[in-house]
């Protein structure tokens, strides 16, 4: 991988991070398009991903101190709740980890595999909308759990996640469609979305460090933090702008976007 096309997939990850379109299958799209051999492992993609996640805590900085503050309370507050939902949703993707990883990894050579999971992810943001209709949504704030959203809500969220290991389909819409299905408000999923996604992220991209894969990598250690820097940089840029966007805009036009991207996959790959 040269410099420029690290910069470039960089880019492709910040700017594709936070809309419900799939970055991870972004970055496959891409090295389609610049013909970047596949490097055998996920150092990259850990890391472009570790990046986007930086750019989130700084973008919800506030938000992760007052939830810190809460929970070293040492008593069960709503900041307690929400970091308690937030644990339960990270297990089904903690099981991915360590029982499917090296089936997920070998899911990224695949351009195919994407376009299928573009299909997928367009066929939840369209039920996502419809089940979030104006009706849905108004006896949703009458009968609201604490913090927006339940122990079961957060779990199912959590399976959403899961699956959205794969390349293509989208975490983001995953989750949120996922939460919208199941109940949950749009404002809420929007920012629980992007907090759930931490730990398990940084994570990876820890045991990645500690296990010398970053520099046992076949890609190399520049274009890694070139990219790296390219999605924190844009990923800065893009959150606000992006959250904002997927909690006021009709979920359809992403999942249109989507069911386009899938179907030039499988006219041209």
């Amino acid at each position: 991988m040269e410099w420029f096309e690290a910069i470039i997939l960089g880019l492709v990850q910040g700017l594709t991070e936070f809309l419900p379109v799939s970055s991870s299958g972004h970055l496959v799209i891409g090295r389609e398009i610049l013909g970047v051999e596949e490097s055998g492992d996920l150092v990259f993609e850990v890391a472009v991903h570790a990046a986007t996640v930086l750019s989130t805590i700084v973008v919800f900085r506030h938000q992760i101190w007052s939830l810190l503050k809460g929970l070293f309370r040492f008593k069960y507050n709503d900041e307690t709740d929400y970091i308690l939902k937030i644990c339960v949703s990270m297990i089904p993707v903690f099981i991915i980890g360590v029982f499917f990883k090296s089936f997920v990894e070998g899911l990224f050579g695949s351009i195919l595999v994407v376009g299928i999971a573009l299909m997928m992810t367009a066929l939840l943001l369209f039920l996502s909308d419809m089940a979030s209709n104006p009706r849905r949504q108004l006896q949703n704030q009458v009968n609201t759990y604490r913090n927006g959203i339940s122990y079961w809500q957060a779990l199912a969220v959590g399976i959403g996640q899961a699956f959205a290991v794969v390349p293509g389909l989208s975490r983001s819409g995953t989750t949120i469609s996922v939460g919208l299905i199941c109940g949950v408000r749009r404002d809420v999923m929007a920012q629980f979305s992007f907090l759930m996604v931490l730990v398990p992220i940084l994570g990876e991209a820890f045991l990645q460090v500690v296990g010398g894969e970053m520099t046992g990598s076949s890609i190399g250690v520049l274009p890694v933090v070139l990219g790296f820097v390219s999605a924190f940089l844009s990923g800065l840029f893009a959150c606000k702008v992006m959250i904002a966007l997927v909690k006021k805009a009709k979920l359809t036009w992403f999942a249109l976007y989507c069911a386009i991207v899938a179907l030039c996959i499988f006219l041209f790959s």
